[in-house]
């Protein structure tokens, strides 16, 4: 008699008994999963697996599909294989180099290309057209390091390789899609059928490969969402990235094995305030009529640091900055809208006191004196600070805040009277030219240590909390990031590698049972791959410092 074992499934709140060894994606269809086509793979114990896991003892499992964080990363890299096998079968002389995500989808180049890019494109996506239809296996097999090293030496992947070298591992992942190679350091689907919707075009000097919708994963997105302006800036930082000689992860690791991380550091940090000054200037040409200048940016993107960054460098071409934080502006608690699920909503643009802030300003800008308010987190209402401002001649008021940017907040303000400033950490270095590093994780580890120093939260509670940041400024934020007048990128090339011996033991206290597991051991991975820096030549004016502590700025 076969051996029949219980399972959980968290999707549908039902017990199961399934016979030993079955693999995932047949659990999931004895579950009666009703989107058994969006289905890529499942948490397992709060661990991420493929559809072809064996059940072989109790689990508890949840199915992830295209709508959820993890299921669009596992659709992302399969994809992203794709790509390379279709390139290296149609343009084998050409070199794919994944640059950088762009809105729904990811930014790609190839090197050296001469043929016509409308061309190209189209023998491209034809060819994972066919590659999708053809239904390949995704295999992989457990390697030992060193061979490992030296196949993707042999195949001119020499970052892959010192990088696998350096992790002082003893095996490592090699995965294959036919006989194309390639190592994506996370869960693929099982078979390329899955990877039915996609999207290839040309944009710039090289090509957007799309990801599905974010609301109707059936198709991908209809209207054009590629940011120019950030774009333009991640353009610009792969120019600081070549100065620093530091593209991909492994180049950092040698640069801290040649005790060379205090030159980077330095270099990084001034290229940060060559940034800043451009910026302090362009206002300044714009000084007969800017009175104001906006600043927003994500959470976690070091906006409180560029305002007083700013601040200092238009004190020096002789301003007399004025700093106001939108966080006073909040509406009393009771007047706070709510979310779907009843909880109070305070990153809407309605939980700010809107009228009162515009007549502040107009007050200001009139010349006038106002006090300025305080908000009391812990009561839930504003009170007055007792600090009593007016604008003179040399006066610039700078505003900061997750909505600076919407033309919602400053309606009432003359146009020409604005300078707005987005920031965002747009991580530039890459693990490897096929494998780049997201962001929005950048973000998440300098969250989790800024967390647990200032708010005593853990890293559990921060992991749980990101998928609603994330949610919130895809809605509140990023919408409005091209009327931007100036991006700051804060990203620094070092600052993972900083983060890292910080952000590890907090990781790793993060409970198996909790549903911050999976993230929280992709994160350990992630970080594995770099080698530690001491923060003790960091400069206490750097951003990073916003999230390590040791600021010369007062927050």
């Amino acid at each position: 008699m076969e051996q029949m074992i219980e399972v959980y499934c968290k999707n549908t709140d039902s017990r199961l008994l399934v016979q030993s060894g079955m693999d995932l994606s047949e659990v999931a269809r004895f579950a009666g999963m009703t989107n058994m086509e969006s289905i890529l793979g499942a948490c397992v114990n709060n661990k991420v697996q493929n559809l072809n896991y064996r059940i072989y003892s109790p689990k508890t499992i949840e199915f992830l599909d295209i709508y959820s964080t993890m299921g669009r990363r596992i659709y992302a890299l399969s994809l992203m294989f794709v790509l390379y096998k279709a390139v290296k079968e149609t343009f084998p002389q050409h070199e794919l180099i994944i640059k950088h995500s762009m809105s729904d989808g990811y930014y790609f180049e190839m090197e050296p290309l001469q043929e016509d890019s409308q061309q190209v494109a189209k023998r491209i996506e034809k060819r994972m057209r066919e590659i999708v239809e053809e239904n390949i296996p995704f295999s992989r097999v457990i390697t030992p390091a060193e061979q490992a090293a030296e196949l993707f030496d042999r195949l001119g992947m020499t970052e892959k390789a010192e990088l696998i070298r350096s992790s002082n591992k003893l095996y490592t992942n090699v995965e294959y899609l036919g006989e194309i190679v390639n190592a994506f350091f996370f869960e693929l689907v099982p078979s390329t059928s899955y990877l039915k919707v996609f999207g290839l075009y040309v944009f710039d000097k090289g090509f957007i490969l799309q990801m599905p919708s974010k609301e109707d994963a059936t198709k991908t997105p209809v209207e054009d969402r590629n940011p120019k302006k950030i774009f333009d800036i991640f353009q610009e930082h792969k120019n600081w990235v070549n100065i620093l000689g530091t593209p991909y992860v492994s180049d950092l690791n040698k640069v801290v094995k040649m005790n060379r991380q205090n030159e980077l550091i330095q270099v990084s940090e001034a290229l940060h305030e060559k940034k800043y000054a451009e910026i302090a200037d362009d206002i300044y040409r714009k000084k007969d009529k800017v009175k104001i200048v906006f600043l927003a940016g994500p959470s976690s993107s070091g906006k409180t640091t560029s305002c007083r960054r700013i601040a200092t460098q238009l004190s020096v071409l002789g301003f007399k900055p004025l700093q106001i934080s939108l966080d006073d502006y909040f509406v009393d608690r009771q007047l706070t809208p709510k979310d779907a699920n009843g909880e109070y909503d305070f990153e809407c643009l309605e939980a700010l006191d809107l009228d009162y802030f515009n007549f502040q300003m107009k007050e200001l800008l009139e010349g006038r004196e106002i006090e300025l308010p305080r908000f009391d987190f812990l009561q839930g209402c504003r009170t007055q600070s007792g600090k009593r401002i007016r604008m003179q001649e040399s006066s610039i008021l700078i505003v900061e805040g997750i909505h600076a940017l919407n033309p919602k907040l400053s309606g009432k303000i003359a146009g020409e009277n604005k300078y707005n400033i987005f920031v965002s950490a747009l991580t530039q270095l890459a693990i490897d030219r096929h494998n780049i590093i997201s962001s929005s994780d950048n973000r998440l580890i300098r969250r989790i240590v800024r967390d647990n120093n200032y708010r005593g939260y853990s890293a559990q509670e921060t992991i749980m909390r990101w998928d609603s940041v994330r949610s919130g400024e895809e809605k509140h934020i990023f919408p409005f990031q091209e009327n931007a007048d100036s991006i700051f990128n804060s990203s620094l090339l070092y600052e993972i590698g900083v983060l890292k011996p910080i952000a590890e033991p907090l990781l790793m206290e993060v409970a198996q049972n909790s549903c911050a597991y999976a993230d929280a051991r992709r994160l350990i991975n992630f970080l594995g791959n770099f080698k530690s820096i001491k923060s003790d030549y960091i400069p206490p004016t750097s951003i990073l410092r916003e999230f390590l502590g040791g600021s010369s700025f007062i927050y």
